[in-house]
């Protein structure tokens, strides 16, 4: 019997905006000097990543926004998901906190169609944005954990706890890499894409430890300006925003088709393609095992 297609959430952009700076890459006086033409311009980008993500053989679940929330689009920094199990977050922007109860809302709605079996909470004072910190790979069978800008240290001794699964912490040194999608994506075959300028020079000494270099592939300085590293893997496709003709002729040397989209509206938040969805269909696929971290 073949595997059920990867199930993903996105959030409609109707109230998708740039409204305030809590990123580098954020530029809202960009988006206010044509409000309209980048609304319009973000619809065709979400429309497009979701017809990547189908073309790519993922099922979608859309969401809806919330006036005055416009990062909501980002559902990536919603919660961890893994074996059922979502993990809500706690954001460390005050401009972000009004997405927790509605993310909580949606998620609970998931639970109630099946399509979760369990909603969980952070312990007080732990903040850890989603996915966007804590990426799941799934032929190592662990989750790399960022922290150092938006998620707390504490928060990858929790993840742990929570999903009984090993989690390696990577601190990240540049408040632009602001979260560890921006600048490291596991692709299905087992390589890590990833871009050494974010980390510190632990969490690098980490990374080629744990990867070893055969399955490393550095992303450039232009990769990482366009969000590329911020990427979709599904099988051997990798959905990411418009990438510099070399980097897709690294990746299409391993055996993976690129797909790029157009989602500079989004890049004007910080955002792009991974930031953009959240897998809720991840399994550890193995037996238990204690929940351990590895510090960086």
């Amino acid at each position: 019997m073949s595997e059920a297609p990867p199930l993903i959430l996105m959030t409609d952009p109707a109230w998708f905006d740039v409204a305030y700076e809590i990123n580098p890459w954020m530029r809202p006086r960009a988006w206010q000097a044509d409000p309209l033409a980048h609304g319009r311009a973000a619809r065709r980008s979400f429309d497009g990543l979701r017809q990547a993500l189908t073309d790519a053989g993922a099922r979608i679940e859309v969401i809806r926004g919330a006036p005055g929330l416009p990062d909501m689009v980002f559902p990536a920094n919603a919660a961890v998901v893994l074996d059922g199990r979502a993990l809500l977050s706690r954001f460390r922007p005050c401009e972000r906190r009004g997405e927790e109860p509605k993310f909580r809302a949606a998620f609970q709605a998931l639970q109630r169609r099946g399509l979760l079996t369990e909603v969980k909470s952070l312990p007080d004072g732990v903040f850890q944005e989603g996915a966007g910190d804590a990426i799941w790979d799934a032929a190592r069978g662990l989750f790399w954990a960022g922290h150092g800008q938006r998620s707390t240290r504490a928060a990858a001794d929790h993840i742990a706890r929570c999903f009984r699964r090993e989690v390696v912490a990577l601190e990240l040194a540049s408040p632009r890499f602001y979260h560890l999608d921006t600048c490291f994506c596991p692709l299905s075959g087992g390589e890590v894409l990833y871009y050494p300028p974010a980390f510190t020079e632990a969490a690098l000494e980490t990374i080629r430890r744990r990867v070893g270099s055969g399955q490393l592939i550095e992303a450039s300085d232009a990769d990482a300006a366009g969000l590329s590293v911020n990427a979709v893997s599904l099988g051997h496709t990798v959905v990411m925003a418009e990438a510099p003709a070399r980097l897709r002729r690294k990746l299409e040397a391993r055996g993976y088709r690129v797909v790029g989209v157009d989602l500079s509206p989004f890049i004007l938040s910080g955002g792009a393609a991974f930031c953009m969805t959240l897998r809720l269909d991840l399994t550890s696929r193995s037996a238990f095992a204690p929940p351990q971290t590895v510090r960086a």
